[in-house]
């Protein structure tokens, strides 16, 4: 698990109204709450926070909070964006308590699909049915993302949730709910227009059917 540490202060002022001040001034309103701690209104800059919001570890790694000097562990649960401008509107931190185990959406990475047998095959579509999973751990070993390797994946083959490989002490609880649970997370399958092209004798036969069945008439 990778340190990435981003900064905030306290904030007294709450509503709409004091969300709004802090938007024109540049800052960002925010919620910390979890934990054994009541809420606490905060705010982050907004420049520095839309900055680490442009990786993918701001949304799925515990993250060092210097809240006033302070630092603790929270993970980001909410982030509310602006319609149309690259605005940060609101965010919810939750602490992170090191000893018990939290739940958190995890990003996938995909490697070597393009080497693979379905990725060198022409018409062959590989879709990715999942881009995150939700797993289960210790703070300490929430991973950053996943990763999985489709070196092998062949024409018609399906990488399911149960077939990733996961960090030690990570788990996946979607799996405890039963085997209709076990989903598809990559497919490789023919592309469409090979499937039209291969239903298309069959369809100019039906009308040829007809032609005949009203010459016959």
């Amino acid at each position: 698990m990778s340190e990435h540490k981003i900064s905030a202060t306290g904030r007294e002022a709450a509503g709409k109204g004091a969300s709004r001040r802090l938007r024109r001034a540049a800052s960002i309103p925010a919620v910390l709450y979890g934990g054994n701690a009541a809420p606490q209104s905060i705010q982050l800059e907004h420049e520095k926070t839309w900055l680490a919001s442009q990786n993918e570890w701001f949304y799925s790694s515990i993250l060092d909070l210097d809240l006033d000097g302070k630092v603790q562990k929270v993970l980001l649960r909410d982030i509310q964006r602006h319609p149309y401008k690259q605005i940060i509107m609101h965010l919810d931190f939750q602490r992170v308590d090191e000893n018990q185990a939290l739940r958190a959406k995890v990003p996938l990475h995909f490697l070597n699909q393009e080497k693979s047998p379905a990725g060198k095959t022409a018409g062959v579509v590989i879709t990715h049915e999942l881009n995150e999973v939700e797993v289960s751990c210790l703070p300490k070993d929430l991973p950053e993302f996943i990763e999985i390797d489709l070196g092998a994946l062949a024409v018609g083959g399906i990488v399911h949730l149960s077939e990733l490989k996961l960090p030690k002490g990570v788990e996946l609880p979607e799996l405890k709910l039963g085997k209709e649970h076990d989903v598809a997370v990559v497919i490789a399958k023919h592309g469409k227009e090979e499937a039209v092209d291969a239903a298309a004798p069959e369809a100019a036969e039906v009308p040829a059917a007809k032609v005949a069945k009203k010459e016959e008439k």
